[in-house]
């Protein structure tokens, strides 16, 4: 575990680890807690995560319907022309049933009248005053949706941490599921740090730069499903940002910093964490770019994320690294759209590092888009990034995994 002697001491480049093992050590040493639960109205479930499993409670359809219009026959007749003994009204259960040789008229999604085990649709029938006359025989089943061949009493239909969207909401509400048993959304407080920040409604001075990482942090945290509490920006002394800290992890569930977390003299992230409780720092530093200074960190079983100051960096590494834990606060996988592509250019990559790199995509082609962590522009230009462990040629075959908040450019 990081000590408070080794922040001050700069990286050692060959004990950084890897993305993956950086992960692996934390959730070794923090205990996160179990997301709690609670009921959410059908309109309230969107982007919701499920977090009980929900069991058909019977046969879906609850009769077989017809699913044509036209007429409800017992297959099997050795007559081609049949009699027409009544109709079928929709949402009704039908009073009588029918006899071989005999016919009902039936609408889309009506319920076969006893006997029936088929349905000519209207163009495969030709009338002849109160009678049907069929060109072939009729086979049983034909245009009809059987009782319980959607949903059958006792099936699991959705699972627990499954992310409801239209699919789900369907289901829900066709089962007569409306106080929907969901995850408790974690609350994150997101920190700013550093000197040089002002709000982004104020004018800017030489040497000072607008407050964006809080955003982008924000709604890439929003977009995984949890809640944010934005906390003032913090000034580069360690009192403030260990009392913005007290505070954060007092009224919140997680807390989010960005800048202060690097090796220079005003890097007081570490430290501070360090000041308020165990397991403290478990990770200080990764085998990455952009994003080498990110920390990993947990207050009783409260994780703290340290990012760097860098806009590309910052977002990168919440939403390639420190995504695995609020996968685990808010009970499911981030709802990630990816695209197959080939790359245009070549990755050029250390041995044994790791890189994230935003891409443009153009049909099938990932292009890279030139990687400078300072940039704030650089993720609005790409549509993407890639993820590479190794150099990678031109014509590789990659994944780009969109931006969690983003659109698909």
């Amino acid at each position: 575990m990081t000590t408070i002697s080794s922040m001050t001491k700069g990286f050692d480049a060959n004990r950084l680890l890897p993305p993956n093992e950086a992960l692996e050590r934390y959730f070794a040493c923090v205990t996160l807690p179990a997301p709690q639960t609670e009921r959410v109205s059908l309109d309230a479930a969107r982007t919701r995560v499920l977090a009980s499993e929900i069991v058909a409670d019977g046969a879906y359809p609850s009769a077989a319907r017809s699913s044509m219009d036209g007429f409800a026959v017992r297959a099997g007749s050795q007559s081609r022309t049949f009699r027409i003994v009544g109709d079928v009204a929709i949402a009704t259960v039908p009073t009588r049933g029918i006899g071989d040789g005999e016919a009902m008229r039936i609408p889309t999604g009506g319920v076969l009248p006893e006997g029936a085990d088929a349905v000519v649709p209207v163009e495969d029938a030709t009338l002849n005053g109160e009678k049907i006359v069929v060109s072939s025989h009729v086979a049983a089943g034909n245009a009809v949706v059987q009782r319980g061949s959607d949903m059958r009493a006792g099936e699991s239909i959705l699972s627990a941490g499954r992310r409801i969207g239209s699919p789900e909401l369907a289901v829900l509400a066709t089962l007569g599921v409306v106080d929907v048993p969901v995850y408790r959304r974690p609350l994150v407080a997101v920190i700013s740090s550093g000197d040089e920040l002002v709000a982004p409604s104020e004018p800017l001075p030489v040497g000072r730069v607008r407050d964006s990482n809080r955003y982008a942090v924000a709604a890439s945290l929003e977009a995984l499903g949890a809640r944010v509490r934005h906390l003032p920006i913090v000034r580069d002394v360690a009192e403030a940002l260990e009392h913005a800290l007290r505070e954060a992890l007092d009224e919140c569930d997680a807390a989010v910093i960005s800048g202060g977390s690097s090796v220079g003299a005003h890097d007081f992230t570490p430290i501070a964490v360090a000041s308020l409780g165990s397991p403290g720092v478990v990770v200080h530093g990764l085998r990455v770019r952009p994003g080498k200074p990110t920390m990993l960190a947990a207050i009783g079983t409260k994780p703290v994320v340290g990012l760097p100051g860098n806009p590309l960096s910052s977002l990168m590494m919440l939403e390639g690294v420190a995504v695995g834990i609020f996968e685990r606060l808010t009970g499911a996988p981030a709802a990630r759209e990816e695209t197959a592509a080939m790359l245009s250019e070549p990755i050029d990559v250390p041995v044994a590092w790791t890189w994230f790199a935003p891409v443009t995509l153009s049909g099938s082609s990932a292009t890279p888009v030139p990687m400078r962590s300072s940039s704030t522009s650089a993720a609005a230009r790409a549509s993407g990034y890639v993820v590479a462990d190794a150099p990678l040629a031109a014509g590789s075959a990659v994944c780009v995994r969109r931006f969690l908040c983003g659109g698909l450019r």
